[in-house]
């Protein structure tokens, strides 16, 4: 660390966010997808029975809905895409089974990065995704992949290596902390996973790679002497430095432009069968009266009971089979979810 100089290390925080940087530079390809296996993928043809490109990039942009329709943080999407590519570079995966395997994923990221309170029911992710496969099904493949894996899905990614930077920098800048937006470029980096190309790279580039772009539009000479001796310590070569950045220059103007494919933000659209309206039709213009709230605050015995039982009757639905579901009751158009969830 003397290459970067005493004035961007004084101090026990610096000492210790690039300890924490050379940690993670260990740990970075020990987590990256199979080169040879993405390649593959690559070259795949668009056929029906083959995993291409294309079907890729459209799981991880579900995998995007997912999590902004169920709340959950960047990192657990930039980690489900993590486990998709890994397994995807091992197996040969058919494209029927690669919906089942898009929950699977989001559901261990959920699991290992949001809170208890915060992870969605395997049955809510089945309603939501429309994947078309059970609650049985997403255990065995929770099990395969979590196999083929070896368990191992707390992994250092790009977003690890982002967050870092972005820290590192901010600690050694006297400009303003908020002109360096985390959001924007956390939006960036989440259009990059949408492309399969951008899984090859390494996670410390392909960050760098974002801030790089990110502090030239800004048009500060400080923060790019910083990232300059960021991207010294942490040895990226020059060559590979220089594509990558050119690949995610051309995505992130691709992204931005108004011929890229922008959500319309429509209304949610609630779908139900016929039987299921005729049902509703009865009850539909009658207005239930509302008991009125006791200024006490309390809760009836009775009332209480009475939610509970509507609760579980809402569970029984939600684990019933796929048939019944389609006929009797309500679903979520997830078409409509990902143009109401997509970031802009």
């Amino acid at each position: 660390m003397k290459d970067l100089g005493a004035e961007y290390l004084a101090g026990r925080e610096g000492v210790q966010l690039f300890g924490l940087l050379n940690l993670y530079l260990e740990q970075e390809q020990r987590f990256q997808p199979r080169e040879k296996g993405l390649s593959l993928i690559e070259a795949t043809p668009e056929t029906d029975n083959t995993l291409c490109p294309r079907l890729r990039n459209a799981k991880v942009e579900d995998l995007r809905s997912l999590t902004n329709f169920f709340g959950s943080c960047t990192e657990t999407f930039v980690l489900a895409v993590n486990i998709l590519d890994r397994f995807l570079a091992l197996m040969k995966v058919k494209p029927k089974h690669l919906s089942c395997i898009g929950v699977c994923c989001f559901l261990l990221a959920a699991r290992i990065v949001e809170e208890e309170c915060n992870i969605p029911s395997t049955h809510d992710v089945i309603r939501i995704s429309q994947c078309k496969c059970t609650a049985s099904d997403i255990k065995r493949m929770e099990k395969i992949i979590s196999e083929k894996l070896h368990y191992e899905f707390e992994a250092t990614t790009a977003l690890n290596f982002l967050h870092l930077y972005h820290t590192i920098v901010l600690c050694h800048t006297s400009e303003r902390k908020e002109i360096l937006s985390l959001d924007k470029l956390e939006a960036q980096l989440k259009a990059c996973c949408c492309r399969l190309t951008f899984s090859k790279a390494k996670p410390s580039v392909l960050a760098l790679c974002l801030l790089n772009l990110e502090v030239e539009t800004l048009k500060s000479i400080e923060l790019l002497e910083i990232l300059l001796l960021v991207k010294k310590h942490s040895k990226v070569n020059d060559s590979e430095f220089v594509y990558w950045r050119e690949l995610v220059s051309k995505c992130l103007a691709e992204y931005s432009s108004p011929e890229c494919c922008k959500p319309d933000l429509k209304k949610l659209v609630w779908i139900v069968s016929r039987r299921t309206a005729q049902n509703l039709h009865n009850s539909y213009y009658s207005v239930p009266e509302l008991p009125t709230i006791p200024e006490g605050g309390c809760f009836d015995e009775s009332e209480s009971e009475d939610s509970c039982e509507d609760m579980s009757c809402g569970e029984e639905s939600l684990s019933s089979s796929p048939h019944r579901d389609q006929e009797c009751t309500f679903f979520f158009s997830f078409k409509v979810a990902q143009t109401l969830c997509f970031p802009s």
